[in-house]
């Protein structure tokens, strides 16, 4: 019997140990997409205990917590730190075959060496010994990204936010480079007219420009694009259900603004129509500065309107979605190619009914300018997990080319989730080892440990312009 989480773990053949511990282990990482607070990358945050820097803000973590029985104020409430470490150790055990069993137990071996499996009768002894070291220079936030060989971060960021955190990081010699993504998902969400009203008011004052009238909008939201460029930024990112196929003009898109700033009702089409609109614009200005755009599909968003209420989004209380993905998708980039405006593209789905749609959707616009030039980004979200990664690799390798893969990250807001890419690393290892061993590959493993390497770190060290200035 196989110890639990041995040097091998999830590698089961000779050619799968030598792919991975050869080619791929030692590998710094770029992690060209998470939820990292830039606040505490700049500040050097020390954590003051385990629940501080892994419970806080982990909704992965919480829904485990609530399908287990317990009450929302050991997960979001009031309880002490202690007593709400202890809840999820009770929890852990039953989150055997979800990813968070293992992903819990490589972080405990990872950061602090410890190789006991957390549970109830382990919870105080492992508390302790974790919150003594998080007391010590090394495992503040630096020595944590050090310590996992972390080379990139993008953080992801409102197009309102100053970067004065980016700003200050770029002004030390901080060991990680650390740029931020421009996100504009709350630009383009006019469903709600308060709430779009409100955010212009952000907007404008970040910009120093007054927002009237849709020129003075697309004015502002530029300026910031142009300031997030000079920070270092180098991709977007959009967080949405579905692209609509929905033809537009810009002069819809500036009688629905009117219409949205005398807070007059929309109907569902004039939304599609100026989402469809926006992302238009805001993918020439990616391409223009040759930025990445990532377009993160599918999610079903704040189902339990009754928690989200009482605890805001992001909590925990999202799932996949069922929504239809191609035809939109398909009209989106096809209008950008038509003008010769494609910009590098990411898509992420979040069903994994989407998947085979994905790597064949993504040919259809790869023009041999740049390899991989329109990519299927990893398995996210709901589908980061073994199978999911797997049927993800599987699907490239079936109908694209998984030797251009830009490969894994985080999408986490914890500084311990760096082992999520050795998770990567070990499945996409024992399934090319396994074919090799099988015949189904030749036994090269110089030439597939390059292959490994590319997807691992070298395509998205060379994907992204963070070096042009």
């Amino acid at each position: 019997m196989k110890k639990f989480l041995s040097a091998d773990f999830l590698l089961e053949t000779e050619s799968s140990r030598r792919l991975y511990h050869d080619y791929a282990a030692a590998l710094p990482i770029v992690d060209y997409h998470c939820h990292l607070p830039p606040q505490q990358i700049a500040d050097n945050h020390r954590f003051e205990n385990l629940t501080k820097i892994w419970l806080d803000g982990d909704h992965y973590k919480w829904r485990a917590m609530r399908f287990n029985g317990v009450d929302e104020s050991y997960i979001t409430g009031n309880k002490t730190d202690w007593e709400k470490f202890k809840e999820w150790a009770r929890t852990v055990p039953y989150t055997m075959r979800n990813p968070l069993y293992h992903w819990t137990h490589l972080e405990l071996q990872r950061y602090f060496d410890i190789d006991t499996p957390l549970n109830d009768f382990s919870a105080r002894q492992i508390y302790e010994a974790c919150q003594e070291k998080l007391q010590q220079p090394e495992f503040r936030v630096e020595g944590l990204l050090n310590k996992m060989k972390v080379e990139i971060l993008c953080t992801t960021d409102d197009p309102a936010d100053d970067l004065a955190f980016h700003q200050a990081l770029a002004r030390k010699s901080f060991p990680v480079r650390v740029f931020p993504t421009f996100r504009p998902d709350r630009a383009i969400q006019v469903a709600d007219p308060s709430l779009f009203i409100s955010y212009l008011e952000k907007l404008g004052q970040a910009s120093h420009i007054s927002i009237s009238r849709f020129d003075d909008f697309l004015d502002a939201l530029k300026s910031r694009h142009d300031f997030f460029h000079v920070a270092g930024c180098r991709l977007s990112d959009h967080g949405l259900e579905q692209f609509f196929a929905e033809p537009w003009r810009e002069s819809d898109l500036k009688n629905i603004f009117d219409k949205v700033l005398s807070r007059g009702p929309v109907n569902p089409q004039e939304v599609r129509k100026f989402q469809s609109g926006m992302l238009h614009l805001m993918a020439e200005w990616d391409h223009d500065k040759n930025w990445v755009q990532q377009f993160h599909l599918g999610a079903l968003r704040n189902n339990n309107s009754r928690m989200l209420s009482r605890l805001g989004p992001d909590t925990g209380w999202d799932s996949m979605g069922d929504f239809p993905q191609a035809q939109g998708l398909s009209f989106f980039l096809d209008g950008l190619d038509k003008k010769d405006k494609l910009a590098k593209t990411i898509l992420y789905n979040n069903n994994p009914a989407d998947n085979e749609m994905m790597a064949t959707m993504i040919g259809n616009f790869n023009d041999g300018s740049v390899p991989g030039k329109v990519q299927w980004g990893p398995a996210w979200w709901f589908l980061d997990q073994k199978e999911g990664i797997a049927k993800q690799l599987n699907a490239l390798s079936n109908m694209g080319l998984i030797s251009r893969f830009v490969g894994m990250v985080t999408d986490s807001r914890s500084f311990l989730s760096y082992p999520r890419h050795e998770y990567f690393r070990r499945i996409l290892c024992s399934l090319l080892g396994e074919e090799i061993e099988k015949g189904e590959l030749p036994n090269d493993i110089s030439w597939t440990g390059k292959l490994v390497q590319d997807i691992c770190y070298h395509n998205a060290r060379n994907f992204f312009d963070w070096n042009e200035k």
